[in-house]
């Protein structure tokens, strides 16, 4: 092997590695209550601190894992929402776009 032919190989394994390494990083971001969209919509990530006075169809029985937006399993703490992009939400959570999972 040739030294350019090495450099090559070496700098292609890099990028390589940086681009499998960096979606799971950013993927793993949680959703802030401070965030603009969370404020937007209402988002808790404890469905029971929900304002019921300011959401009066809330119902503390609603959490991000029950919601057709919620992408992960049942069982996961946090997962991404349709509604944040790649951020994770609470699957305790709750927004105003919460939506009945069908099934």
């Amino acid at each position: 092997m040739t030294d350019s032919t090495r450099r090559i190989f070496i700098v292609r394994t890099l990028a390589a590695g940086c681009a499998i390494a960096a979606p799971s990083a950013h993927a793993a971001t949680h959703v802030e209550e401070t965030d603009e969209t969370a404020v937007a919509l209402g988002y808790r990530s404890d469905t029971q601190q929900v304002d019921s006075k300011k959401y009066p169809t809330h119902s503390p029985q609603q959490q991000c894992s029950g919601c057709a937006f919620f992408q992960g399993a049942p069982a996961d703490a946090w997962a991404g929402c349709a509604m944040f992009g790649r951020k994770h939400v609470a699957a305790a959570g709750w927004c105003s776009a919460w939506a009945k999972k069908p099934g």
